[in-house]
């Protein structure tokens, strides 16, 4: 009977170690010892208030833009909405591609090539600091979303319909890459 006790007790106490062990180990602290992803820019956005523009998804259509809310994002934002599956644009590609542009401020479209129905072909290195920076990586195919701060677009000077310090949007179509 003593050792029926002793068992009981045993195997109680072993249980109870190994709860208490599974809850400290379930309820431990908060940091982490493995890095961990930042918010993504749309998170970000999100917690400041931010409502990014949205693009429609369909291949071999012009995009519709929603109109942002809240402030601009002082950040370059690059979103993929539809993934190419042709070959990758570098940093030193030509490009042709279809694009439509809308101004943060206004949530108005100002230019599309999809309204001449006449794609644009130019170097990436001729072009904004936004789209050198947030194109590269698309392959042939894929439609991105830009939203490019100032800084990497046409800053306090502005050009022909861009005003001063304007945020960009951007919906990017490659049809080409050499």
């Amino acid at each position: 009977m003593y050792s029926s006790l002793v068992s009981k007790k045993a195997i109680v106490s072993i249980v109870i170690s190994i709860s208490l062990i599974t809850l400290t180990a379930c309820g431990g602290s908060d940091v982490s010892s493995s890095p961990t992803n930042s918010a993504t820019p749309s998170e970000s956005a999100a917690a400041s208030g931010t409502v990014l523009p949205t693009v429609t998804n369909i291949a071999g259509e012009a995009p519709t833009i929603t109109a942002p809310q809240g402030a601009a994002p002082t950040e370059l934002v690059s979103t993929d909405i539809i993934v190419g599956t042709g070959a990758e644009v570098l940093a030193t590609s030509t490009l042709t591609v279809h694009y439509t542009l809308m101004a943060w401020s206004t949530g108005k479209v100002v230019e599309s090539s999809w309204t001449g129905k006449s794609p644009a072909t130019f170097g990436l290195s001729q072009v904004i600091l936004g789209w050198q920076q947030g194109i590269p990586g698309m392959k042939v195919g894929g439609r991105r979303l830009l939203v490019i701060p100032p800084a990497l677009g046409y800053g306090a000077a502005g050009g022909g319909p861009i005003g001063p310090n304007e945020t960009l949007i951007f919906a990017v179509d490659v049809l080409g890459v050499s």
